[in-house]
């Protein structure tokens, strides 16, 4: 009998160890085929990235749990259109906006700017170090709050899911230029924020 259960939990390792080294793509050309396992891993590897990047869309917790269901719903059903043109992880951002906007659809949105800029400097510093200092980390977390959705989105992408400007672009679905304008007029607008409470630069 011990010998029974130490095979299970023997094979259940190496499940688990191959699961673990599956690539993201492999998943999905598994999930196309309606394999189910394929499911659940990929489901697990990115559901937690999903809800934290949802809830900065919705700020509601039960609705950011039902948007990452449908949202691998969503996956489930379509992984055979899946490309690999980008990352799997940027797709399923992809499709993940496109929900977090339907369900906020009744919310009026700020007109956007789109007229494109040739170079903007990338930043360097990432502003979770301004977010663990103490001192600041409040001012800044309501600097982000005021920023038009557009913007907030920009440095929701760029920073903290350290996305490309190339994936921030893909995901949101316009011009590489007109990321780096968002992102351009949202650093200069926390900064004018900072500057108002008196802290310096802030991060930009």
């Amino acid at each position: 009998m011990h010998y029974t259960h130490a095979l299970s939990g023997a094979a259940a390792g190496r499940r688990l160890s191959i699961d673990q080294q599956m690539s993201d793509e492999a998943l999905v050309t598994l999930i196309a085929r309606s394999d189910k396992h394929a499911m659940q891993v990929l489901f697990v590897r990115y559901n937690v990235l999903m809800f934290r990047f949802l809830m900065r869309f919705v700020d509601n917790e039960s609705l950011a749990e039902d948007l990452v269901s449908e949202t691998f719903i969503d996956v489930w059903r379509h992984a055979g259109q899946y490309q690999a043109r980008s990352l799997v992880s940027t797709w399923l951002l992809a499709i993940a906006r496109n929900k977090a906007l339907s369900a906020r659809r009744q919310r009026s949105t700020d007109e956007l700017d789109n007229e494109a800029i040739d170079l903007i400097e990338e930043p360097g510093d990432n502003p979770e170090v301004a977010l663990q200092k103490t001192e600041r980390s409040a001012l800044l977390l309501d600097c982000l709050k005021r920023l038009s959705p557009a913007h907030r989105e920009i440095i929701d992408l760029v920073y903290y899911h350290e996305r490309s400007i190339d994936d921030a672009a893909e995901i949101i679905g316009v011009p590489q230029n007109t990321v780096k304008t968002r992102m351009f007029y949202a650093r200069r607008r926390i900064a004018k924020l900072m500057a108002a409470q008196g802290v310096e630069r802030a991060w930009l």
